[in-house]
């Protein structure tokens, strides 16, 4: 039996309904009677699984590892068969999930709403004092007044 001894997609892309996993060279060994083979993307070097099945797509795909002078062609269907690939594919699905659903921010966003929140007080406190609201302006300015003290310009 082969064992997969390190698995790392160079990246990992959602395309529609499709999750392609791009490997270079050192993000993928295997290792088959106590010997270690590096991959080489001489030939295959990506696994495209279908997103919603989790099925790998691209089964004829070709992959080639190398130890010295010696290599081994795998494609991807006898890989899968002969390997522990399986858990290794797993993993790397879940690591992207998390990813996924820790939800990146954007740097800056919550200074930028502030800002926003600021000039939209400002004009409404403007807007008080043209149509001469005075209950609406009292109430503006204990806002802006909560919010950090007056702004006096």
């Amino acid at each position: 039996m082969i064992l997969v001894q390190l698995m790392k997609p160079f990246y990992t892309k959602y395309e529609g309904e499709s999750i392609k996993m791009v490997f270079a060279y050192q993000y993928f060994s295997i290792r088959k009677d106590d010997e270690l083979f590096h991959f080489i993307p001489v030939e295959g070097k990506e696994i495209i699984l279908n997103a919603m099945t989790l099925q790998v797509e691209n089964l004829s795909e070709v992959f080639v590892f190398q130890k010295g002078n010696r290599f081994i062609r795998l494609p991807l269907y006898q890989l899968l068969l002969v390997s522990d690939i399986h858990v290794h594919l797993q993993s790397i699905l879940e690591e992207a999930n998390q990813v996924d659903k820790q939800g990146v921010s954007i740097e800056g966003t919550d200074e930028v709403i502030k800002l926003l929140e600021q000039q939209n007080l400002e004009r409404m406190i403007d807007f008080a004092l043209i149509t001469k609201d005075e209950s609406l302006f009292n109430t503006l300015l204990q806002y802006k007044e909560f919010d950090g003290g007056i702004n006096i310009e």
